[in-house]
């Protein structure tokens, strides 16, 4: 069992149709498929081997998938990272997954530089781009010429295949373990409730470092033989061109994105619209939204929920069929999924409680984190942390989230984790990082701090601060600096007594 099947099954099927177009060029099946054979006989003779951790911190690009399927065919474990994040953020992941490659970008090296050189055990450095950094192996010169066929690697279906860091309301970011069984098996259930045609063309605009993006824009699309329109990051004008210029086309997206193609149809309506059907995932859609969407693309938006820990996906409104705007739909068979109560019993129709999944695509459990693993996974059922209610039909609903996950425009914020960095600024003396709406991005991270007295500490000072310190999307656009922050009869920050705007 090797996810890598996918490619070889369908370059051997459809050589000549093209997989990817970027920038104007494009490349087929079977030329993407000899790409990866030739940069996984180079990963090869450099030392990497079956089990080796490779950490993958390129930006989105035809050469993304290219390693994703060379490192597959090695045999390799693949730790997919934001190539915007910050030291702090970079140096836990690379330690903590015992990474023995790296595979980056040059024009992305500024902040993982520094924690390469501080961990010798990452001993392969690779870099795609304009003049790499010494040390680091040109990624074009990987690529092995007339080595033929890479034999791919077969695996257990309980093998490691993707390591995904999913930091926490509290404590330590945990690391979710992937198998090829997981991410394989949600692709190909996936696929088979939705309708697709050859020539459909996927327009992937999820990064691909993100779950989503990989087994909906990447791994689907190259199972089933589609096209994928590569996007470097979204650009609603460029998509929305694509959409009126394309036959025929298909969209994974989340709700920000869905927002903004509405909006610029709502200043000038589409000529036509080549959309087959919409996914939207990644945080709940609002319902004007969804209805505005459809009448201006003329398509249908299923809603869909997954998270990292299941590969992602696991419920969706059924294709074909009505959907319920506001419900996240069904589970997807063989998927499974509860409504509960803190005791794990099941609730009543109608009633609220936490949304807990089991099926295929389930991960085997929380690197180097047994305790986090079993809170997570007790009784054989994956717990979300999300509340939600059930229909009479078995539809979903979106409720609340038990965390204090922040999700703003499709990206996760983790409230504690830009605490701690709150926390680092000797002025403050109390901080909570809460959601507050946005228009556009559905939710903006917000801070409420209580300075030292005499502090002189400005708002903007604290933005620039945490700016500095954490991806871009991260950090706090509202800051409010209050004199004290409500709290409950036993001291704990009363959150929601936090008003902010």
């Amino acid at each position: 069992m090797n996810i890598a099947s996918f490619l070889t099954n369908t370059a051997a099927r459809v050589p000549d149709r093209p997989a990817i177009r970027f920038k104007g060029s494009t490349m087929t099946y079977r030329e993407m498929n000899a790409k990866v054979d030739a940069l996984a006989h180079g990963l090869s003779r450099k030392g990497l081997k079956p089990g080796d951790v490779c950490v993958l911190m390129t930006p989105d690009s035809p050469s993304w998938p290219i390693a994703y399927y060379a490192l597959a065919k090695i045999g390799a474990v693949v730790v997919p990272v934001n190539p915007i994040y910050k030291k702090r953020e970079l140096e836990y992941s690379f330690r903590d997954s015992g990474a023995k490659a790296f595979i980056g970008h040059s024009d992305y090296l500024a902040e993982a530089g520094p924690v390469l050189d501080a961990i010798p055990e990452i001993r392969i450095k690779v870099a795609e781009g304009q003049n790499p950094p010494a040390g680091f192996i040109p990624f074009n010169d990987l690529f092995v010429k007339d080595a033929g066929e890479y034999p791919v690697y077969q695996t257990n279906s309980d093998d490691p295949w993707i390591v995904m860091y999913t930091s926490g309301t509290t404590g330590l970011p945990k690391g979710a373990v992937l198998t090829h069984y997981n991410l394989m098996k949600d692709a190909e259930v996936i696929a088979a409730v939705r309708y697709t045609e050859q020539d459909d063309v996927v327009l992937s605009v999820l990064p691909l470092f993100h779950c989503y993006g990989q087994t909906h824009s990447m791994n689907i699309s190259i199972y089933q033989g589609l096209t994928m329109l590569m996007f470097e990051k979204f650009n609603a004008e460029e998509v929305f061109k694509a959409i009126e210029e394309e036959k025929s086309t298909l969209l994974y997206a989340v709700p920000t994105m869905v927002n903004r193609l509405v909006e610029l149809a709502g200043v000038r309506p589409p000529k036509r619209s080549g959309l087959r059907f919409c996914i939207s995932g990644g945080a709940s859609l609002p319902v004007e939204i969804l209805h505005r969407f459809e009448k201006a693309f003329n398509a249908t938006i299923y809603e869909s929920y997954g998270l990292t820990e299941c590969s992602p996906t696991c419920v969706e409104n059924p294709f074909g069929r009505p959907t319920r705007p506001g419900s996240i739909g069904l589970p997807i068979p063989p998927f499974k999924a509860r409504i509960v109560d803190d005791n794990d019993q099941d609730v009543p129709a109608g009633e609220v409680g936490e949304l807990i999944v089991s099926g295929p695509g389930v991960m085997k459990g929380y690197l180097n984190q047994p305790e986090a693993t079993a809170v997570t996974m007790r009784g054989g059922w994956l717990h979300t942390g999300d509340l939600a209610k059930m229909d009479e039909d078995g539809y979903i609903y979106i409720v609340d989230r038990k965390k204090d996950l922040i999700i703003r425009g499709g990206y996760n914020v983790y409230p504690r984790e830009i605490e701690e960095v709150l926390y680092t600024i000797d002025d403050i003396l109390e901080a909570a990082v809460i959601a507050v709406p946005h228009q556009d991005l559905g939710e903006e991270v917000a801070a409420a701090v209580v300075l030292r007295e005499g502090s002189s500490l400005t708002a903007e000072d604290i933005k620039q601060y945490v700016k500095e310190r954490v991806a871009p999307y991260k950090y706090p656009r509202v800051v409010k600096v209050m004199k004290e922050l409500p709290k409950t009869s036993t001291g704990k920050i009363l959150k929601r007594g936090i008003a902010l705007s």
